[in-house]
Order: C-alpha cells, then structure tokens, then sequence
C-alpha cells in the first residue's frame, strides 16, 4: 500500500528507521548506519542518550506544553541561564523557537524592529555571503547566497546583497598570505556599505564555519575581527548564524570564540536540541533587548511552539551532557584523529583537493584535477554517487553538489555524534573511502 508522506524527493524508497544505538541507525530490515554526519550536524550525543531521554520523559509527566503567551517555564528559563553561562561577550537574552530557520528569521525581523525602536528606520538592508545557507523560509532564505536554493523562488525574495565567501581554498592567491586574504575579503563588506549608503544597511549575516552548501570551510584567522570592525564603525548588526556548527561542533560551544569575536546576536539550532526534539534559539545582546524593553516592549513575532516546555527541557539535558561530560575536549581530540584518518586515507587521492574544517566537522572537496582545482562536471553528480554509496555501504554521510557556486563543485560533509570512538573514526573513513572510490568509477 502507498504511503501519504510527502517527503523531500518524490523518488526513490527511503529506508525506514527503527531504533537508535549510540552512533548508528538501525532499519526495519536489521541494517545498521554509521551515522558519519549527524544527519545535518544534528545527532551530536548519537540515538540513544539516557540522560536526555529520562528528562523528556520526566518532563512530559509534568506538563508537555504551556503557550508562551500565557507562561514561562522551569525548562525554558533553565535552558535560557545555561546558555548566557558561556555566551559571547554582552549576549544576554535567548528567544526559543522551534530550528534554525526560526531562529534566523527572528534575528532578521528583530534587527528590523531594532532599528525601528531606535529611531533609525532607514536601516532595513541586509548583506550576508555567496554560498551561505541561513534556512528556508523566505525571510531566511533571501539572506542566504546559494544560488540554486533560491533560484526558482527569487520573485518572492527580498533584495539581499551578497558580497566573497572566506573561501581560502579557491580565492587566496599564491602572493596572499592568509592574513591579507582574510583582510582582503572583509574589505567587500566596507565596499558594499558604502555603495548601499551606510545608513540603510542593518546588519551583515555569516557563518564562522560554513556548513551546507560549502563543506565546513572556516574564516581564515582575523576575517571575522575586521568584520566586527566595520559593522561597529557603520552601527550596523553582526549577526552569527550557528546553527549547523554551534553548540560545541567545531570545538567550542560557540563557533565564533574560536574567533575571538563576539556578534550582536547568536542563532543556533541542530546540535542544540541533538535530534531529540525539534528546538533552536535565537541569542541576542542586551542592548538589543534593552531598546525593545525600552520601546514597545513587543517583539512584533513569535510561534505557537516557541519555548516548547519538552523541547528545552530535551536540549536543557543535551547541554549539561556537552558541558559535564567533557564533550568540548573530546570533540577537539575525536576532531584532531579524525583529520589524521583523513589525511592519512584521502591527503593524496588524485580527486580530493581539500580537506578542511574544525572539530568534528569536517568537508572534504572532491576535484576532476588536484593540480588545476578543476571541477567535476555537474551531471556527473558525483556528490549524489558519494550519498547513494555510502549508504549501501552502512555510512550516512552529508555530501552536496554546487560547492563553487551553486551549480559547479562537490564536497562531502562529516559531522559525526560528539561520542564516536576511535574505532568508529576508522570505519567512517574505511567506508566514506569506498563510497568515494565507488562513486567515481561509476
């Protein structure tokens, strides 16, 4: 009998999960997946936690749902106090919602309002990067520079300015240290300002570590200080879209302190909530919250299940994992054996040009040729290959197709659970390498 779901593609029979076991998916024929990405970057403490799954089961006994409207609760106000415990510098508030494209479609409408409270209504432009993802809704959708994401849906976006990616791999030149280059690439935002007139740009949106549509490729030291830089001279938001490589991902809870940057506001998502419910937020500094409190004293948004009681009481059980157990630490080792494997398997492949990222998120960036850089043709769909094999093979990993710009490029992401072992570091990497091979024999 056919079934009613409308999923993602309108093709193909997906397997059906069943169970969880710490770092693997089990199907309803018995296979079991290294689950190699996470998902999306999601799973990060794998299927299975006992902890977490105790608090949703005790929180669900207490009280499942409040509307925020009417009630604030324990879990929320918990999970809000972790959080600002090891935010940036001057973040203060938290607005939970329910995934990152709330999370980052609050930041745009918050940025909005801000402006509006403080007397500054000229400002409503927003500039972010090629090849950036911030989500799919349309507010989201429009800030984010993937081309082919947003090509059939661009009557309905509102304009958005899209200056370089940091993409040290493909656009630092032979004479460009890797200072410079960064120098060089923050410099567009000043351009781009200024071309657009200071005082009707609000706010500049980025990933410290881009995610999706790029294959976990970091700002080279210094990008994001000048950045920083020019949003304060202009008055203008840095706002950080974390919500594929916060929450302890790269290393650290927050991507950005690798950085030593602090934004205006933090969305963050995926790895918050690690799977077990859906949940994101939205962190915003004080000075913002100050001049709605100020003002209106009404954020002019919300959702019906912003705050879930369920949902944070989940990622409440999910950040005193990460923070009690070591995770940090144990990412930054797992992260350190995983590039060694990398490295080790794919460092010379004649078809692997880059092997990048921080933590335990890393992309590797497939090539027709090493020496020119030189792309795969995209009806070759090599990253579509590398999925479908990987899987045959018991691997989920996260490859994408369009890495270059939006058409052009393959990459493969790696985003495994926080608690993957050593062993399961080699099986990822003996898998991931037979995908590859297979793929591009065929």
């Amino acid at each position: 009998m056919p079934g009613h779901v409308f999923g993602r593609t309108t093709t193909g029979t997906l397997p059906q999960a069943v169970a969880g076991d710490g770092c693997y998916i089990m199907d309803a024929d018995g296979r079991r997946y290294l689950d190699g990405s996470g998902g999306a970057a999601v799973s990060c403490l794998g299927h299975s936690d006992p902890e977490v799954r105790a608090a949703l089961h005790a929180q669900l006994d207490r009280l499942a749902f409040a509307h925020t409207g009417f009630f604030t609760t324990a879990p929320a106000e918990d999970l809000a106090d972790l959080l600002i415990a090891d935010a940036p510098e001057g973040i203060d508030r938290v607005y939970l919602v329910s995934g990152g494209s709330e999370a980052m479609e609050a930041a745009i409408k918050l940025a909005r309002q801000y402006f509006m409270e403080t007397g500054q209504p000229s400002r409503h432009r927003v500039i972010a990067r090629r090849q950036s993802y911030h989500g799919n809704t349309l507010g989201a959708l429009a800030a984010g520079g993937n081309a082919w994401r947003r090509a059939q849906f661009a009557p309905l976006l509102v304009e958005t300015s899209h200056i370089a990616p940091c993409y040290e791999y493909r656009d630092r030149r032979d004479d460009e240290s890797r200072a410079a280059y960064g120098l060089r690439v923050a410099d567009e935002l000043e351009a781009e300002i200024q071309r657009l007139g200071p005082d009707s740009v609000m706010a500049f949106i980025a990933e410290p570590v881009v995610g999706a549509t790029m294959g976990a490729v970091p700002a080279v030291p210094g990008y994001l200080k000048r950045i920083r830089e020019i949003c304060d001279r202009h008055g203008i938001l840095l706002i950080l879209d974390e919500v594929m490589c916060g929450m302890g991902r790269t290393g650290h809870l927050f991507a950005c302190d690798e950085d030593g940057v602090a934004p205006d506001m933090i969305a963050i998502a995926k790895g918050l909530g690690a799977g077990y419910q859906p949940i994101g937020a939205l962190l915003t500094s004080g000075r913002i919250y100050d001049a709605i409190a100020q003002g209106s004293r009404f954020f002019q948004h919300g959702h019906t299940y912003m705050g879930h009681a369920m949902a944070a009481a989940g990622a409440g059980a999910v950040l005193r994992a990460i923070k009690d157990r070591g995770l940090i630490a144990r990412v930054q080792q797992a992260g350190e054996t995983l590039t060694a494997a990398l490295r080790d398997r794919f460092g010379q492949h004649p078809h692997v040009g880059d092997i990048r990222g921080r933590g335990l998120f890393r992309g590797l960036e497939l090539v027709a040729d090493r020496e020119t850089k030189a792309a795969f043709d995209p009806s070759r769909k090599i990253h579509a290959r590398i999925k479908a094999a990987a899987m045959d093979a018991g691997l989920i990993c996260y490859p994408m197709g369009g890495t270059i710009d939006g058409q052009r490029g393959d990459h493969v992401l790696l985003a495994p659970p926080f608690i993957i072992s050593d062993d399961q570091i080699g099986e990822l990497t003996d898998k991931l390498s037979d995908a590859v091979d297979a793929a591009l024999a065929g």
